[in-house]
């Protein structure tokens, strides 16, 4: 499996006939400095975590362009198929649906998940996390944007993540901290990645804090920079 970060939450996985794209949130995305043709070239998937605009993203468009299906929450697949998304896949938390190449399991996550017009804050579903499957390879958790909460441990347990996308930015999600805290108690991973750091000034600028407190653990934390790729 190739994993490429684009900055933010936004990733690609190539792997098999599959190309999946990870809340591919590119037009707009300070940290995005590639060429968004070539960032979604093949999809045949896009997986969001939930509904925020930094989430969702370019996804519309690139589904209109690739044809790729959109696996999420049920409430936002509706909120997106009314907006003219035509392929897709609705879940809900706990569920698991067969992509070929995958599976795909919604976990649930500490956050929320809503848009914004007129003013007015509407829901889209529960925020998730992602448990991607990879027939005979890769078991991998993409937390989404969340706090650190029991059901990890369940998590650790039943699906047995092998490599991990972890929130380190602080105020919307862990801090680094807290999410090695949470990476070193809960898991196992062969890898770690963290993300959604250094988008915006809220945030926290680097993944240091992270790095730092995974130190000595065998996990091996992996830091691409925008664009690059990790093989696994």
């Amino acid at each position: 499996m190739k994993l490429t970060w684009f900055g933010h939450s936004a990733f690609r996985l190539d792997f098999g006939s599959s190309v999946v794209l990870i809340d591919p949130f590119l037009t707009g995305n300070p940290s995005f400095t590639g060429d968004r043709a070539e960032a979604m070239a093949g999809a045949t998937h896009i997986l969001i975590t939930h509904g925020h605009a930094d989430h969702v993203g370019d996804t519309l468009a690139i589904a209109a362009e690739t044809g790729a299906k959109v696996v999420t929450n049920y409430d936002l697949c509706m909120v997106l198929a009314n907006k003219g998304l035509k392929a897709f896949d609705p879940m809900n938390c706990g569920g698991t649906t067969d992509q070929g190449d995958f599976t795909v399991t919604l976990t649930n996550a500490l956050h929320s998940s809503c848009d914004f017009h007129d003013g007015v804050s509407h829901a889209l579903g529960n925020p998730n996390g992602l448990i991607i499957k990879q027939k005979g390879g890769a078991v991998l958790y993409a937390m989404g944007d969340t706090d650190m909460m029991p059901d990890m441990g369940l998590i650790a347990e039943y699906h047995r993540p092998t490599h991990a996308l972890v929130p380190v930015g602080d105020r919307f999600t862990m801090g680094g901290d807290a999410a090695a805290f949470a990476c070193r108690k809960f898991f196992q991973f062969d890898t770690v990645i963290p993300c959604h750091y250094a988008t915006f000034g809220l945030l926290d600028p680097t993944a240091d804090k992270f790095v730092a407190g995974m130190a000595g653990s065998k996990t091996k934390v992996a830091v691409p920079a925008s664009g690059e790729s990790v093989t696994f």
